[in-house]
């Protein structure tokens, strides 16, 4: 009996079992493999495209080959006789080895599309509802305060030691006020989810499933999150950073719905409030569709959600030392250190 074949007995089986003992289980496709998120198409559309959620063929070749050249030129040798950046000046993060976005854009049922997002139909999230702007104000109000910084959305790096000017206790008095994706806590960008995005880079994913349970092993940052195979959440769970997940089948669709969260989830501006209810399915090329909807009536004026393919790969999904190896944190106090050094010999004149 061919591999085909006996997996197709199993499935007919497995549905016979939950029809005769009436189980509320449906058939079931087996999901586990390894997964490359990454993709050229951004979450939320470009106000350009409107209302339009779908590229042509070519249009979608054109950002491959734009991104493509992109890469290339980024990743040119360096000119050994360059000067130095300019005091003070942003010299940047990682260079082009170490990000990786993906190589083409995603497409849903054949057809490329303009964003992720799919709903509302401009592809972009939302209003906030007053609560959330307030929530989120209230948010970068904190922010100011702890960090010491006037604008949230940008660094101050002036090469002084400016927070000593003001009253408090400063930025870097300690590593635990530095942002959790800083000290390797957990990923950005919402990429173990709920909902799970893609990233800039580390955009793989493992998923294991068992009778019970469906893990999915994240990539950035080691995030597992643990999917109950039960028609209800489970009893007795309490807030999680990620939720607490449980799912059930729709045919071969894996259905899981998300809530239970601590009062910031790692999705940007969402409250202990929100509930994630995804969809995953098998494409015939082995890789994944992946359907999301989310929903937070306190911080958004109406729910929002998308859709973009998981191409399957044989890449492995190695540890993410990222804490281990995270010399930047120390240095960063460091650093810290030897400018309140600097500023206190120029106040006594050394």
């Amino acid at each position: 009996m061919s591999g085909n074949t006996f997996g197709s007995s199993v499935r007919r089986l497995t549905l016979t079992l939950a029809i005769v003992g009436g189980s509320p289980l449906a058939a079931q496709v087996d999901l586990s493999g390894t997964y490359d998120v990454g993709t050229l198409t951004p979450l939320e559309r470009a106000e350009v495209h409107g209302e339009n959620l779908y590229l042509t063929a070519d249009e979608a070749a054109e950002i491959e080959a734009q991104a493509a050249a992109f890469v290339a030129r980024r990743s040119e040798a360096s000119d050994p006789s360059r000067d130095a950046p300019e005091a003070g000046g942003r010299i940047g993060g990682y260079n082009m080895f170490w990000i990786d976005r993906g190589e083409t854009a995603t497409s849903v049922d054949g057809r490329f599309r303009t964003s992720i997002l799919s709903r509302p139909a401009n592809g972009r999230r939302p209003p906030m509802t007053p609560e959330g702007a307030a929530r989120l104000e209230g948010l970068l109000d904190a922010w100011r305060i702890v960090w010491r910084n006037p604008d949230p959305t940008t660094t101050r790096n002036d090469g002084t030691a400016w927070w000593l000017e003001l009253e408090g206790p400063g930025p870097y008095d300690n590593l635990e006020q530095r942002p959790m994706a800083e000290r390797c806590l957990f990923g950005s960008r919402s990429t173990a989810g709920p909902p799970m995005l893609p990233n800039i880079y580390n955009n793989h994913k493992t998923i294991v499933q068992t009778e019970t349970h469906v893990m999915i092993l994240t990539e950035m940052n080691h995030d597992a999150r643990v999917v109950h195979l039960a028609p209800e959440e489970p009893k007795g769970t309490v807030p999680a950073l990620l939720g607490t997940s449980f799912g059930r089948w729709e045919g071969d669709t894996l259905v899981v719905t998300t809530r239970g969260f601590k009062d910031i989830p790692p999705l940007s501006g969402a409250s202990e409030n929100l509930e994630v209810v995804e969809w995953l399915s098998r494409r015939e090329d082995g890789g994944l569709d992946y359907r999301f909807e989310v929903s937070d009536p306190t911080v958004w004026t109406e729910s929002w959600g998308g859709e973009y393919g998981w191409r399957p790969s044989d890449g492995k999904v190695y540890e993410y030392a990222c804490h281990e190896g995270n010399y930047a944190l120390g240095n960063v106090m460091r650093g810290a250190r030897a400018l309140e050094r600097e500023a206190a010999g120029t106040r006594t004149g050394e």
